[in-house]
């Protein structure tokens, strides 16, 4: 598997996984997690277009 292909599943992973956290955190109200999940979200949004930048660059 090509390193931006594995880029971009794992920056979806990490969108889920802190959009799931983020949820939590707000149902719960537990505003440490909220930011939490948050951040990986935002994380996993920079490395997913990583991902697609270097598809392009492979090209």
């Amino acid at each position: 598997m090509k390193q931006s292909t594995k880029d971009q599943a794992q920056g979806t992973a990490h969108e889920v996984k802190g959009a799931v956290k983020e949820k939590v955190g707000q149902v719960i109200r537990n505003p440490q997690m909220a930011d939490d999940g948050q951040d990986e979200k935002i994380a996993g949004k920079v490395q997913k277009k990583v991902g697609q930048i270097e598809k392009v660059i492979e090209k």
